[in-house]
């Protein structure tokens, strides 16, 4: 398998795309400098505490409170709070290895028993704000590593389940057993084997380093603050993913080229001349043909081979894939193994499609009815095999007496597609174009492309009526945005012959750029 990332940036935002064999498995967008992301360590304030929830709500300096349970204040919770209250009075503290670790918080227990309401804590974002719900927080630190996870306030040593070899296991163990402080645990990940012993203790002393530095921060800061950021999303798909198989990654910015080349000669420096600067005229993702398969996203109708579909459905609560199998079933004698075959397919696409729009939560699957039990068990198995490459956490179940199968998958983003939605002002949101992503950034890469690759500073937009609309309300619009940004004058006239998501550009002289 040859694994390349395709990499866009633009001034507002990152454009990750991962393709394996040239086909688009995971999409994801990041905003410049939004903060609040997965990994980020912030201190915070106690707004409200939940009784009845045995939860609480804290002002980390999100537009939403943050929520934080019980259950999620981890084992070593009443260490770091009485650490976390001792640093923000400014008191002498001992040193990190030589504190005295207090007993897990009871698994029964309240959770107005550890925290009031104004207290500053320290906590980590362990599911970034979705909809209308603020980021989810835990007060169980970690901090992932290229080799392993950092685990502070825990003693405990564990091994990737993926690593089998017993011998690889103690060679691991010793080498974390002789470079690992007091009161810090850690995960040893899948990386890490084969890999040498000052790689592996230069990581773990890298993350310790990281960690004492953010509880320094704590001192001259005030809550809500950010005390420690996750790298960004291109980044951390690097280190969690790079390996023999990856064969390219290309970027179409120079800074994040050098950025990236700079971060992999420090993890992998033999792997440093896979990342290409891409000089090329046409954009990226249309270069690599990943603007196509991107448009996938928002379409509910996924075809499959030989006249099979799958039609996909999101609601609030769970997602909703329904198996077809077209005229398929109507000019075949066998039909279980026809019915077989095609949810064979299905399942593979939905595999990839769970993964491409990193749908979360409940899904549901209404597979083509099978009667033999033997296929049924066989097609569980299949699906197993291929969600095992998924590295969100999920849980498959067996195909229920009515053909359905369940699958929650950890959800800690916001799914890719509902970024990317606007209500269609024609049909009052019976149907949805995307004009965040296949309009406004497909506008301003022609601007760009021709403001700073053809000099041509002198722009007119023809559009239809909602689409002039969306680039001139609001100000400043973001034609005003553009002209500012790429030094051009750009006019935007109306054209209600063209179609609702079509634009053409002319230049000064009225010819249609291309």
């Amino acid at each position: 398998m040859n694994k390349e990332l395709i990499i866009n940036v633009t001034p507002s935002e990152i454009n990750i795309a991962l393709a394996e064999d040239k086909e688009l498995v995971e999409f994801s967008k990041e905003k410049c400098q939004t903060g609040f992301a997965v990994g980020d360590i912030y201190l915070g304030r106690v707004r409200k505490l939940m009784p009845g929830l045995n939860a609480a709500f804290v002002n980390i300096g999100h537009e939403k409170d943050a929520f934080i349970h019980y259950l999620d204040l981890g084992p070593g919770f009443d260490t770091l709070h009485k650490l976390t209250g001792a640093l923000v009075q400014k008191k002498r503290v001992p040193k990190f290895e030589n504190l005295k670790l207090a007993s897990p918080p009871p698994k029964s227990g309240k959770i107005g028993e550890h925290i009031a309401v104004g207290d500053t804590i320290l906590v980590q974002i362990a599911k970034e704000a979705i909809s209308t719900k603020g980021p989810r927080l835990t007060g169980d630190i970690s901090l992932a590593g290229r080799h392993v996870v950092l685990l502070p306030f825990s003693n405990k040593i564990s091994i990737s389940q993926k690593i089998k070899q017993n011998s690889e296991k103690k060679r691991l163990k010793k080498i974390v057993d002789t470079v690992l402080p007091k009161n810090y645990g850690v995960i040893i990940r899948t990386a890490a084997a084969g890999m040498t012993d000052p790689d592996i203790e230069q990581d773990i002393l890298s993350l310790v380093v990281k960690w004492e530095t953010a509880l320094a921060k704590v001192k001259n800061l005030t809550a809500p603050a950010i005390l420690s950021e996750e790298m960004n999303r291109a980044h951390s798909v690097i280190r969690d993913q790079l390996n023999g198989d990856f064969k390219a990654i290309y970027v179409d910015d120079p800074a994040t080229y050098e950025e990236i080349r700079e971060y992999i000669k420090l993890i992998a420096p033999e792997k440093s001349r896979i990342v290409k600067l891409y000089k090329g005229n046409v954009p990226i993702f249309d270069n690599f043909d990943i603007t196509r398969q991107i448009k996938s996203l928002f379409v509910k109708h996924v075809s499959l081979k030989r006249g099979a579909y799958l039609i996909i459905e999101h609601t609030e609560a769970l997602h909703v894939i329904d198996v077809n199998s077209g005229n398929r079933t109507k000019v075949e004698n066998d039909q279980e193994r026809t019915v077989m075959e095609v949810n064979l397919a299905a399942a593979e696409e939905i595999a990839r499609q769970l993964r491409l729009r990193d749908m979360g939560g409940i899904i549901v699957i209404d597979f083509i009815d099978l009667h033999k039990s033997e296929n049924r068990q066989a097609l569980l198995e299949k699906m197993n095999q291929l969600m095992s490459t998924d590295r969100a956490k999920h849980t498959i179940l067996p195909l229920s007496k009515f053909g359905l199968m369940q699958i929650t998958r950890q959800r800690v983003r916001p799914e890719a597609i509902s970024e990317a939605r606007e209500v269609c002002p024609y049909c009052n949101g019976t149907g949805q174009v995307s004009p965040t992503l296949m309009i406004d950034e497909q506008i301003e890469n022609r601007i760009a492309y021709y403001a700073e690759k053809k000099g041509i500073t002198n722009l007119t937009i023809k559009a239809s009526p909602y689409v002039s609309a969306f680039l001139t309300k609001g100000f400043p619009s973001l034609r005003l945005r553009w002209m500012a940004r790429y030094h051009s004058l750009i006019r935007v006239k109306t054209d209600q012959a063209i179609g609702v998501t079509e634009t053409k550009v002319f230049d000064v002289k009225g010819r249609e750029l291309n």
